[in-house]
């Protein structure tokens, strides 16, 4: 069974995951993913924050470019989930500094 190794990350990347989630509301919303049961849509965080639709829009495309969420389109629908890779490898990185 082949193991999946994290990905290492450049000053970069850091700096763009960092730059995501410096946001209060953009960490509320990646919250929000990283503790959903099932994968939510933007319908269901439309719902329970107090944000547009564009502005919505904006912080999930912020978030997916940072690597920290995928977004899974079917249909009308884009499902949300969070990359748990990806934070495993910036919490690792944080680590060593």
């Amino acid at each position: 069974m082949a193991s999946t190794r994290p990905p290492e990350f450049t000053s970069e990347q850091m700096t763009r995951i960092a730059k995501a989630i410096g946001d209060p509301r953009r960490f509320e919303i990646f919250q929000r993913i990283a503790a959903a049961r099932q994968q939510p849509t933007c319908g269901c965080l439309l719902e329970t924050l107090p944000i547009s639709a564009a502005t919505l829009s904006h912080h999930l495309k912020e978030l997916e470019q940072a690597g920290l969420i995928a977004v899974e389109r079917e249909g009308k629908f884009a499902h949300l989930s969070l990359r748990r890779d990806t934070w495993a490898a910036y919490l690792k990185q944080l680590s060593k500094i």
